[in-house]
């Protein structure tokens, strides 16, 4: 890929498409495109469509979605489905129409059966029911799958699906409500440290597996993406290594220097026993992670102790 290739990448100031941006400017392109969701709505598919024939980009990042940890996506269904549905359609379908050279979608691994087999590979996709705390998101990102390989497999063109892992990092959303389960114990552990090691009470039974990636680890696996033409159109991404959550918690605990009780609530929901990735398809053609959880925590509590008075705050609509 040329460095002045135009690339847009929508969702350019959330986690993901910040980091995204970071690193594609890191790697030297020089022609990156970015709008806010008050100059443009990704739900408007007119707008979209606008958007893409004035710009003529070559290539198309999606890194927007409407995204939530368990309690969200329990509160708030119908956007979760519907808003994801809309903005990776008009995303997709704009950058089909508009032949657009290359397309990335990014998705989750929360795509993949609930009780599939572990690790996770890419060929599970559709083999059994999902988790239900979060399908109508898994659901709007199984489409965009689907839609990104139709387009692949009817017209030959390099659109390709990313899967992350639980991703985590700098500008992530540490709203308790909406949050992710690693954001939301950064704050948790934060604030109860400062209330005098107050006890933190955490959701579930602690012993539920999960994968985290720090999200400029993604951020590479896009522009290795951008660089490449992959040769399949799914690819997860992630470690390949997992953590308790209580081994979560008691190493953010350490981090954030929280010394009082962790609390375990085994009345809420754990969610899916366990969600560890296959990467080796990535990691065969070319790209495996960099940063491992502790230094990651790190870099993320560093960045929350800096950004407290301005970090996002993510309110859904009902």
């Amino acid at each position: 890929m040329d460095k002045t290739s135009k690339i847009y990448i929508a969702g350019h100031r959330g986690m993901v498409g910040s980091a995204v941006w970071r690193a594609l400017e890191a790697d030297g392109f020089t022609n990156l495109i970015g709008r806010t969701s008050s100059e443009l709505d990704l739900r408007d598919q007119k707008a979209v469509n606008q958007f893409i024939i004035d710009k003529q980009p070559d290539v198309v990042i999606d890194a927007a979605a409407r995204v939530g940890g368990i309690l969200a996506n329990n509160n708030y269904p119908y956007q979760f489905l519907m808003e994801n549905l809309q903005i990776q359609n008009n995303l997709i379908d704009a950058a089909h129409k508009l032949d657009v050279k290359k397309f990335i979608f990014l998705g989750s691994s929360c795509i993949y059966p609930k009780l599939a087999p572990q690790p996770l590979k890419e060929a599970y996709l559709l083999t059994d029911s999902l988790e239900p705390t979060n399908e109508w998101y898994a659901i709007a990102k199984i489409t965009g799958v689907k839609a990104c390989e139709a387009i692949r497999k009817q017209y030959q063109k390099d659109f390709v699906s990313l899967m992350p892992t639980n991703l985590y990092g700098t500008h992530d959303n540490f709203d308790l409500e909406t949050s992710h389960v690693l954001p939301a114990m950064i704050r948790k552990f934060h604030e109860a440290k400062e209330h005098g090691n107050a006890p933190v009470t955490l959701w579930g039974s602690g012993t539920p597996m999960r994968e985290f990636l720090y999200v400029d680890d993604m951020a590479e696996a896009v522009v290795f993406a951008v660089n490449n033409v992959l040769p399949e159109h799914l690819y997860n991404v992630g470690t390949g290594t997992d953590v308790t959550i209580k081994q979560l918690a008691e190493t953010i605990q350490s981090v954030t220097g929280h010394e009082g009780e962790i609390i375990w609530d085994a009345e809420k929901p754990d969610g899916t026993p366990r969600k560890l990735m296959d990467v080796s398809k990535l990691k065969s053609a070319g790209w495996s992670y960099k940063t491992d959880l502790l230094a990651g925590i790190q870099k993320t509590y560093t960045w929350f102790l800096e950004h407290q008075t301005t970090i996002k705050q993510v309110k859904l609509s009902k």
